[in-house]
């Protein structure tokens, strides 16, 4: 072949990047090397997705120079578009699996443990393959080192429920081998999210001075127990109307539609009840208004992280030590009750760790953060 084929990153093989330009006759213009490649594999919970966004930053550190790649699941897809660290996100299909088996990559590192994310990382043409493989019998195993700690607690119950007090961050940059340093979540809005965020503002007349609290009323169908009852949101609700001073915003998903269907019902116009059919962006977009978000461990709370709103957060029966709030908000723990965590679909026990919720609590802590936030 008589020139040669430019390795800017920019270069498709395709189409030219500049009008008029002819990269392969005449050269590049930019140039800009791929430096090292790495690909992400994260397939599994929006919530986990959101949370893995959260090693961009030490990744940049480590390889200021890089080219960073995601394949994960359509559904989660838009919530890594826009993301300036990111090069390229591959939704998870034939297609892209074909594509990315073929282009040579010096780190593969895969978040999940499941046969299908492993399968990937087993297939990718990788020098570096970090986190979860599998092995020929078709068993999930760590594939390097620092996958060790995170694949234990897989393994080991009383490690992950009574032991561990590491976050989740914490020890997925040591299964990457990244530099920890607590770096946040990374979400960013477009132009035209941020001009929808201000018309929706408007036209619900909340302003500046507003005291909003947003509710996360319901979380994904795999784990329905992590759920606070609708009565518990009407009690919480009513107290906080009765102070006179916040305007209420219902979140959710399509999961949650019939739910806080029933809340808005009891509630009429009194408190806002934003669509929960749009998307996960448009989802964001409601997100990003109230200054409090009231939730239980679902995707909704990681969407808050990530917006760097003052979260309230209950738990039950998922792992509280694994989230970190970044200094910016409360957790609510079934102290005391030794089932939990437990991680079960369905409880024994007539789901004790949602019974004793701390409504008062909430309603407490509220007050507390916009009492040094600021007044109206």
């Amino acid at each position: 072949m008589k020139n040669k084929i430019p390795t800017c990153k920019s270069f498709t093989g395709y189409k030219p990047c500049h009008p008029d330009h002819n990269c392969w006759e005449n050269g590049c213009k930019e140039n800009i090397p791929h430096g090292t490649k790495i690909l992400i594999i994260n397939l599994d919970a929006m919530g986990d997705v959101l949370m893995t966004t959260a090693q961009l930053t030490g990744l940049k550190r480590k390889f200021p120079q890089s080219t960073i790649h995601w394949i994960t699941l359509k559904i989660a897809a838009p919530l890594l578009h826009h993301n300036h660290l990111i090069d390229k996100v591959w939704e998870y299909n034939f297609e892209s699996l074909s594509i990315l088996q073929n282009i040579k990559f010096d780190y593969v590192m895969n978040v999940d443990k499941s046969q299908r994310s492993c399968s990937i990382l087993n297939s990718v043409n990788s020098e570096n393959k970090l986190g979860f493989g599998m092995d020929e019998n078709g068993k999930i195993i760590p594939v390097n080192k620092g996958a060790y700690y995170n694949y234990q607690l897989g393994m080991d119950d009383h490690l992950k429920f009574k032991v561990n007090q590491r976050t989740g961050q914490d020890y997925l940059a040591e299964t990457f081998e990244n530099d920890y340093r607590r770096d946040r979540y990374v979400f960013n809005f477009t132009d035209d999210e941020n001009e929808f965020i201000e018309s929706y503002r408007a036209d619900q007349n909340i302003s500046d001075g507003d005291f909003i609290v947003g509710f996360n009323t319901g979380c994904s169908n795999l784990y329905p127990n992590k759920k606070m009852t609708v009565e518990q949101h009407i009690a919480i609700i009513d107290k906080l109307l009765q102070l006179k001073k916040y305007k209420i915003m219902l979140l959710g998903g399509p999961e949650d539609t019939e739910r806080n269907s029933q809340i808005s019902r009891h509630f009429g116009d009194k408190i806002i009840n934003t669509p929960t059919s749009e998307g996960v962006r448009r989802g964001a977009c409601y997100e990003s208004i109230p200054q409090v978000i009231v939730t239980g461990d679902s995707f909704g709370m990681h969407l808050a992280i990530a917006l760097q709103k003052y979260v309230i957060a209950w738990f039950g029966l998922s792992c509280w030590t694994e989230i970190d709030l970044y200094d910016n908000g409360v957790k609510l723990i079934p102290e005391g009750l030794d089932c939990a965590p437990c991680w079960k679909k369905k409880c024994p026990f007539n789901l004790e760790c949602i019974q004793m919720i701390d409504l008062e609590n909430i309603v407490n802590s509220i007050e507390e953060y916009f009492n040094r936030n600021g007044k109206k």
